[in-house]
């Protein structure tokens, strides 16, 4: 999570994508291992690298035995 931190608990957490539908599913598989991978997406308030506080969507690729990867900023609100 380079450039930003989660502050707190995140909320509206809504599946985009699963399986094969995620276009980044042999990439993932092989540089984080097997699982059930997800493409989610998720509100949640976040400080900048600079200080600011500010909501914005979150999106990442999750796996329930894994964990979450490659959270990034994909609006800010």
């Amino acid at each position: 999570m380079a450039g930003f931190q989660v502050i707190g608990e995140m909320g509206g957490i809504e599946t985009i994508a699963t399986g094969r539908q995620i276009r980044e599913l042999k990439r993932l598989k092989e540089r984080y291992g097997r699982g059930r991978w997800r493409k989610r997406k998720g509100i949640a308030r976040v400080r900048l690298a600079d200080g600011t506080i500010l909501d914005a969507e979150l999106h990442w690729y999750e796996a329930p035995n894994l964990g979450k990867f490659e959270l990034k900023i994909k609006r800010y609100l």
